[in-house]
């Protein structure tokens, strides 16, 4: 199902889109992709990155069984597992990431990224704002929020060029399904448009089907593992059988008249997101290139093999075809699913789940889309990042009577960044020898936005305007890390 997000909240300011502008000190002509706001200071311009595929491990990754192994430490905060050499000298990797440590001199390492919030700050990770909370974290809808970075990319876009209308691909799509939906009661933060409004959320194409791996951690979770013959199903992106497009556009052009009636509604901020939506919902029902990008089907067995036959893999795989239709950013977000505690939220069960789910596919996955895009002669555009909010405890936390897990930790996590204007085989920063602490370069989350804003040829200093009209820069705080540039 592709869902165009939205909120039930109304909107009580009543200001237009030009009024914001106004009040913000914007102007049509001063927010296009290709220029910097008159009077900003300027920087030097890099914008190798025509378009993003962001992985983004939820739950907190351990630094430790991944990225950044310890094997000199101590039993217990080293862990269970062995480590491997790379193909960068002197770099080691957790045994469970082979297929990373053969590709690692294709890709940037950070090992010093750090910040206060040991919680699920997805938004923190993502947005623009300095500061996050448990209480915004677990209400997406919480009016402090500022906008996702896919948000902005397709903000500015429209301000761009105003008179293109809406794509027949979406520019940002989600994937697999709505943030925190098949597992929290929560709505968690991070994947929104924030005080841009909700028509500027991401499109989400959801997944429907369920997983088909019995000895996966949770019997049904789809990212542990889908039979061979599954098809990647994702409904409602074609028309009703007894709908044709005719049938369609007349029952428009009756809305139209209707909406012609109604253009205080229409001027008014809550109803440019009712008419974008609007407009969004049927672009993508008489999108045939949607259609076909969304086609699993249509890609070699073989390719989908090399990706995964688990959810995280193919919706890895539809993320390439995604932006290959067109879309701009692409995120591929690994989930909870069901219960707590899942994804990389590694507080029990680590060591069946590391090694036998959560590492081996994204292993597979990641691996699987370097290849590809440097084969089809992508990945000089296309920037790929693969982030997730914090890291892990370096020692067990006990749960349940059990010790095999570690805590929330953002003191000291790791990332990794490829493809388009990205240095190769760059190990960016150092922890120390517990991986709890950085010990050299820290980074934080605002400077690796910095960094991607200025690889999208962006300056993130410019400003846009919040829901009161005031400038606000697209990152309130940090700076480029210099070490990532090619």
């Amino acid at each position: 199902m592709l869902r165009i997000l939205g909120t039930r909240k109304r909107l009580c300011d009543n200001l237009t889109r030009r009024d914001l502008l106004q009040a913000g000190g914007l102007s049509l002509c001063g927010l296009g992709l290709d220029h910097l706001l008159e009077g900003a200071p300027a920087q030097p311009r890099h914008g190798r990155a025509k378009n993003v595929i962001l992985l983004f491990l939820y739950g907190g990754a351990s630094q430790l069984d991944t990225f950044d192994p310890k094997p000199s430490a101590p039993e217990d905060i080293r862990g269970p597992f062995r480590t491997i050499a790379t193909t960068v000298p002197g770099v080691r990797l957790s045994e469970h990431l082979p297929l990373l440590a053969q590709r690692l001199h294709r890709v940037s390492l950070v090992r010093s990224m750090s910040h206060p919030y040991p919680i699920h700050g997805v938004a923190y990770a993502l947005t623009g704002i300095d500061r996050v909370d448990i209480p915004m974290e677990l209400n997406r809808h919480d009016s402090r929020h500022w906008p996702f970075l896919g948000s902005v990319l397709d903000y500015l876009e429209d301000m761009d060029a105003p008179s293109r209308g809406l794509p027949v691909v979406p520019r940002i799509m989600h994937l697999p399904w709505v943030q925190s939906s098949r597992s929290h009661p929560h709505q968690r933060a991070g994947l929104f448009a924030g005080f841009l409004g909700p028509r500027y959320n991401p499109v989400v194409a959801e997944y429907t089907g369920l997983g088909q791996n019995p000895d996966s951690y949770r019997p049904h979770d789809p990212f542990g593992g889908l039979r061979d013959d599954c098809q990647f199903q994702i409904r409602d992106t074609s028309l009703p059988e007894d709908m044709t497009m005719d049938r369609l556009f007349n029952r428009m052009g009756l809305l139209d008249q209707f909406d012609a009636g109604r253009r205080d509604l229409d001027v008014s901020l809550a109803g440019a997101t009712l008419r974008r939506g609007r407009d969004m919902a049927l672009s993508v029902m008489a999108s045939p290139r949607l259609r076909t990008a969304l086609d699993l089907r249509q890609e070699p067995a073989p390719v989908r093999q090399r990706y995964g036959y688990h959810l995280f893999g193919q919706s890895t795989l539809l993320a390439r075809r995604l932006i290959q239709a067109g879309a701009r950013l692409v995120t591929v977000f690994w989930d909870e699913f069901d219960l707590s505690c899942g994804a990389w939220d590694t507080h029990e069960k680590q060591t069946q789940r590391l090694s036998r789910e959560l590492c081996p596919g994204f292993d597979q996955s990641f691996a699987a889309l370097l290849d590809d895009l440097e084969q089809r002669g992508l990945i000089d555009e296309t920037l790929v990042l693969c982030l997730t909010e914090h890291g892990r405890t370096p020692t067990a936390e006990r749960r349940n009577g059990l010790a095999d897990g570690r805590g929330h930790w953002s003191q000291a996590y790791s990332i990794l960044m490829a493809g388009a204007g990205v240095a190769r085989g760059q190990v960016v920063g150092r922890s120390d020898a517990r991986a709890a602490d950085v010990a050299e370069r820290p980074i934080s989350p605002k400077d690796i936005l910095h960094t991607i804003y200025h690889l999208l040829g962006i300056d993130p200093q410019r400003t846009i305007p919040d829901r009161l009209g005031r400038p606000l820069p697209l990152v309130a705080e940090g700076e480029v890390v210099r070490e990532l540039l090619a």
